[in-house]
């Protein structure tokens, strides 16, 4: 099964793909290797520099567990940098010239999960952005597609900026004000990603944002629901969740933003 994933301001692809590999690349053609919880990165160009980013990475899988309650993958994921877009390219073309190449990759098949990303302006949100996907997938047998989305939306961003400093936060309170209550149920019914765009990233984005810091009852449905799912219980749709334990949910959910600052 193929999935492209559209991500705000470029278009990123994630894959499930039914392939065994390993990558046939000689371990010198990486210039270095580091291990940050459980990515195990190679890069064409040296790591130094990139600790804070490997320790950010480290960082997400904690807070997963910690406001979350994703327990902590115990298999290892691939992690690859490249030094350019030219260098990816090749990569992608030698390894995998049936998948649409993107400017950053999430791919997983009966093997490990990996992750293909290359220095751009916006290289760490991809490596962030990818990577929670990939601890996501490595924890729970399935995530929903709009959830998937809004929850690497969320962390694709340093832990300091996730609250108050995503840049989707302007536009969602600008949209806020003039009734544009974005509804969960819609975001639920986006069968492909061919139907998330921008405003559907924004959207769930928000909704995830809404559950973390919002409201106590909301966040207490969202960690009931990821239990669910790694229990392999049928947990339902978390929009019909929500309107049953915590009452007016958009009402809170549009003032949790209009009166979020810090």
């Amino acid at each position: 099964m193929l999935t492209i994933r559209r991500h705000t301001g470029s278009i990123l692809l994630a894959a499930l793909v039914s392939v065994c590999w390993p990558l046939d690349r000689p371990a010198q053609a990486w210039e270095d290797q580091k291990v940050s919880g459980p990515f195990v990165c190679r890069a064409e160009f040296p790591l130094s520099g990139m600790e804070g980013l490997m320790a950010e990475l480290a960082q997400i899988q904690g807070d997963l567990a910690k406001y979350l309650g994703i327990p902590p993958t115990q298999e290892s994921i691939d992690l690859y940098l490249f030094r350019d877009k030219q260098s990816y390219s090749r990569f992608l073309e030698q390894h995998f010239p049936k998948v649409p190449h993107r400017r950053a990759l999430y791919l997983k098949g009966r093997g490990t999960g990996m992750v293909f990303a290359y220095r751009n302006p916006e290289f760490q949100i991809d490596v962030r952005h990818e990577c929670t996907h990939a601890l996501l997938h490595a924890s729970l047998p399935v995530v929903p597609l709009w959830l998937d989305e809004g929850l690497a939306e969320y962390f694709e961003v340093p832990a300091g900026e996730r609250a108050f400093d995503n840049p989707h936060l302007t536009s969602l309170k600008w949209n806020l004000w003039f009734g544009g209550v974005p509804r969960m149920e819609n975001l639920e019914s986006v069968g492909s990603l061919e139907g998330m765009r921008q405003a559907e990233y924004r959207s769930s984005w928000a909704w995830v944002h809404f559950m973390l810091h919002g409201s106590r009852a909301a966040h207490a449905e969202l960690v009931g629901y990821l239990k669910d799912i790694q229990a392999h219980t049928p947990p339902g749709l978390l929009s019909q969740r929500l309107r049953q334990h915590v009452p007016g949910v958009e009402q809170r959910f549009t003032a949790h933003f209009k009166s979020w600052r810090r």
